[in-house]
């Protein structure tokens, strides 16, 4: 069904007009008409046409102006022009309002009716459209849950992260650089500020997670995890880095009110906890302020500033400047770790430059840290009782703060190279194990199970490092290993075909045959005979 308002102030053009659509397109239409601009208007709020033939010269609004008025709440109408005015201005502004056709009258059937069927095809691809992107839209709403709980749980992670976060972003749409975590949890009853049966709650979860979905994000312009155990954590991205008291107060109190309704909603008890905002890099602190902000208040909704003994710092210290830091080494990114710590750097100069001791203990106490992180996740970094013993005479013997800050940022770069250093030797040290284990036991029936139990690693893990060290897979590398040793042993002639093949880790003769074939283009017993 069609829907085409017509609308000219002349009676005969608009009965002329209705007559050729009805008699060539019948019941597929349903035709309104209109004789005044401002009628016109009116009919299309209610009527919402998906055609509407336009004169330009209309009592009250021209149909020029009516229809820049339907463009305001109807974007979808497809318009066409006939007047009898065939004026430049009057077709240019048509144009701009994307007017499909632009006909001068007389107008006859043949031409109305043709650009009938044009506009027709134009409503029939935008329905078209609308319904993919509907049904687009509809699968999105089943995936979209799962990217929001992948991006927060690997938030909270963290473990190479950095890697793909971005894409997480641009899928979900979030363009600001900070953000707060919430963490909601759920019991039976609230009995001295803890929720009973938490394992029963969240066995029940599954049944109101979708609505407890759709309220967190009538209250939040969040972003909700998935259920663990009996809590769901909310991601609330944020333009600012600072949260003002004012601001504060109104998340407590769309916190609350979203408590209550879920309360009202949805037969359990809920208690809420947020934390501090913070960057996306710093984010899982958030994440365990609003954790300790559960913990540490009786209340349905506690934000961890009005937690008693909240840490604070005299001044503004630069929190989130020293995390990046120690974020970035401990992803071996050089780059990363070296901007970080010229910022911190320059942050120290600025406000304490007065203060050389003070300077000096704090880049001190990075790198130790720093390299005492590294050691404790295994990352390739050797750590000593007295590896650090000439570290205060060499802070000390800095002629200037220029000459402090490269030891500083060489003692950095030097534990982002061991990071970034660390896994390509383990893959080495794993590879070259195996293949002197290999070398040494080719004669015998050795598998991929078996050198990988050898070295402690999964069959498929072990299997990709060998191949991106190697440049060729495990078989490949063994097969080759037997011919070597194959060609080297037929040079006996103390030893018979059957023989050389045992020896070389083959039970079936014919088979080696054959494989020895395709590496040297002759039998065992051929390439024996060449060697006279």
């Amino acid at each position: 069904m069609y829907r085409i308002l017509l609308a000219d102030d002349e009676g005969i053009m608009l009965e002329s007009l209705k007559n050729i659509i009805e008699k060539n397109f019948g019941a597929s239409c349903e035709i309104a008409c209109a004789k005044t601009g401002r009628a016109v208007v009116e009919q299309a709020e209610s009527f919402r046409p998906d055609i509407a033939f336009m004169d330009i010269q209309m009592p009250g609004l021209s149909g020029i102006q009516a229809m820049k008025e339907i463009r305001k709440f109807n974007k979808s109408t497809i318009f066409i022009v006939i007047t009898a005015y065939d004026k430049f201005n009057y077709a240019k502004e048509a144009i701009n309002l994307g007017v499909m056709e632009y006909l001068t009258k007389p107008v006859n059937k043949k031409t109305i009716v043709e650009v009938c069927m044009k506009a027709m095809k134009q409503v029939d691809e935008a329905r078209r459209k609308r319904s993919d992107d509907l049904k687009i839209r509809e699968k999105l709403e089943t995936v979209i849950p799962i990217i929001e709980s992948g991006y927060i749980y690997d938030l909270l992670l963290q473990d190479g992260f950095h890697t793909y976060r971005n894409h997480y972003r641009e899928l979900l749409g979030i363009g600001q650089d900070y953000a707060f975590m919430a963490v909601v949890e759920f019991g039976d009853s609230v009995e001295d500020g803890v929720l009973t049966n938490a394992v029963g709650a969240s066995v029940r979860a599954s049944r109101f997670y979708p609505e407890f979905r759709e309220i967190a994000k009538d209250f939040f312009d969040c972003l909700v995890g998935a259920v663990m155990g009996n809590r769901i954590v909310l991601l609330v991205p944020c333009e600012n880095g600072t949260v003002e008291y004012e601001e504060r107060v109104q998340i407590l109190t769309r916190m609350r009110n979203m408590i209550h309704k879920l309360e009202n909603r949805i037969d359990i008890s809920f208690r809420g906890g947020i934390g501090r905002v913070r960057s996306f890099e710093n984010i899982k602190e958030s994440y365990s302020e609003a954790l300790r902000a559960l913990r540490e208040s009786d209340s349905h909704v506690a934000h961890i500033n009005d937690i008693p003994l909240v840490q604070e710092y005299d001044g503004e210290y630069p929190l989130d400047m020293e995390n990046s830091y120690y974020h970035r080494i401990s992803e071996g990114d050089y780059t990363g770790a070296m901007e970080a710590a010229n910022r911190f750097f320059d942050w120290m100069l600025k406000n304490y430059s007065a203060y050389r001791d003070d300077i000096e203990i704090k880049v001190l106490e990075l790198v130790i840290q720093a390299e005492y992180q590294a050691f404790f996740n295994k990352r390739g970094i050797k750590y000593g009782f007295r590896y650090r013993t000439t570290y205060v005479k060499e802070v000390q013997s800095c002629a200037d703060y220029e000459e402090l800050r490269n030891w500083f940022l060489n003692k950095t770069g030097d534990v982002c190279r061991k990071i970034e250093g660390s896994s390509e030797k383990e893959t080495e040290s794993v590879v070259a194990k195996a293949k002197a284990y290999i070398d040494e036991n080719y004669n015998k029936d050795i598998s991929l199970d078996d050198v990988s139990r050898m070295v402690d690693i999964s069959p498929y893990y072990f299997s990709k490092l060998f191949k991106q060290e190697q440049g060729e897979n495990f078989i490949e590398y063994l097969t080759r290993i037997r011919m070597a040793n194959a060609r080297r042993i037929l040079k006996n002639q103390n030893y018979n075909i059957k023989e050389v093949c045992a020896m070389c880790g083959y039970s079936d003769p014919n088979y080696f045959s054959r494989i020895f074939k395709k590496f040297e283009g002759v039998t065992p017993s051929e390439y024996r005979e060449r060697l006279g």
